[in-house]
């Protein structure tokens, strides 16, 4: 089968691919590109020799690459992922898929109109915890979910500039994505409030006077889920949390990032009697590696890998960028192209994950009034 010729666009964070792309037994070449030529050689030395392009418009025109990832600054994805689907070459945008409801209108037109796959970067959707909530929902284990919930708390004070100020819930991704996902429904309304208030100068860029966002959103099947975003003055821990709250069992990511999570089981009471018990179990989360190929193995732990006991590395399952999520994104993206298929985070579920927080924020803007999702 061919093997796929990819572009690695932006190496700050998206130098964490980069290593991953270049191991995948899919790969044909690996090309590089930062604004910042040091970046590119860097990473290029870090994972032994890649190709280093000379700038974004040559990858556009370079007819041997077959895809693109973007890895870039929120304020460019829309346009970036447009051009690339333009230019006849899959793309795979980190997140968000865009911050307006035209953006995304732009991308899902001009992803069907190109016939390349489109895939948004969700890191929560491949971590351990959305695997073994996964498998719980597989099993019957939650019984009926009756509610959703999700958390991403961060402090952005001294990052790029582009994020100072920014409505929180534009990048509410990590927190609303595996309630989507879980729900197999959609977000079709929201409502949303501001809550706090910072310093003046972070009003300037966005109009946004919000540090943290708190919404409700109403999916098609009629169950509801909550998600909080916080971005600015606000001391509480990073976590990037979700929330799964059924009849007979319940999944909640501990209190930090890092922390195991919670799984509460019920246990009726005898016939004829009423109530029943709960057990909490504090539950390490196995790494989720099988469906890799077994060169990116190693990348679902991290730094944590031994060569020589791979098995028990393997097991841990931890210290890998965004809990082991990675080289499972990338396996999709790669797989999805090669397969002629769609990837599963398409336009569609990326569309409606992003969409849910553009509306959020209009909520919030509006005080909480209700802002209708529009489907893509």
């Amino acid at each position: 089968m061919k093997k796929l010729n990819v572009a690695l666009v932006g190496l700050g964070f998206g130098g964490a691919f980069a290593g991953i792309y270049k191991e995948h037994p899919d790969i044909g070449e690996l090309i590089l590109f930062d604004t910042r030529p040091e970046i590119s050689a860097r990473v290029s030395d870090h994972i032994g020799g890649a190709k280093i392009a000379d700038s974004f418009e040559a990858i556009l025109a370079d007819p041997s690459i077959d895809a693109v990832h973007l890895v870039t600054p929120i304020p460019l994805h829309a346009d970036q992922t447009v051009a690339v689907l333009e230019s006849g070459k899959h793309c795979a945008c980190t997140v968000p898929m865009a911050t307006s409801l035209e953006d995304i209108r732009r991308i899902v037109e001009a992803k069907r109109k190109s016939g390349k796959n489109y895939m948004m970067m969700e890191t929560t959707l491949y971590t351990y915890q959305y695997f073994y909530a996964a498998k719980m929902k597989e099993e019957g284990r939650f019984g009926k979910i009756q509610f959703f919930r999700g958390s991403h708390y961060q402090d952005m004070a001294n990052w790029p500039d582009y994020w100072m100020g920014l409505p929180p819930m534009w990048y509410g991704t990590h927190a609303i994505a595996p309630m989507v996902a879980l729900s197999g429904s959609r977000i079709c309304r929201v409502n949303c409030f501001g809550s706090g208030t910072m310093e003046e100068w972070l009003h300037e860029q966005y109009g946004n006077p919000f540090p943290v966002e708190s919404a409700l959103f109403e999916f098609e099947s009629g169950i509801k889920g909550e998600a909080t975003r916080s971005l600015f003055e606000c001391a509480r821990v990073y976590q990037e949390g979700m929330f799964v709250y059924g009849s007979d069992a319940c999944f909640e990511w501990g209190f930090a990032d890092g922390s195991d999570p919670y799984i509460t089981t019920f246990h009726p009471a005898q016939e004829g009697k009423r109530g029943g018990w709960s057990d909490v179990k504090v539950t390490p989360m196995p790494n989720h590696y099988e469906d890799l190929p077994e060169q990116l193995w190693h990348f679902t732990v991290g730094g944590n890998y031994d060569p020589l006991n791979p098995q028990e590395s393997l097991k841990k399952g931890a210290g890998a960028g965004h809990h082991g999520s990675h080289a499972h994104l990338v396996h999709e993206f790669v797989r999805s192209c090669i397969e002629e298929r769609k990837p599963w985070i398409d336009e569609v579920l990326g569309a409606n994950i992003t969409a849910a927080g553009i509306c959020a924020h209009e909520s919030a803007m509006k005080n909480g009034e209700a802002v209708i999702v529009p489907e893509f």
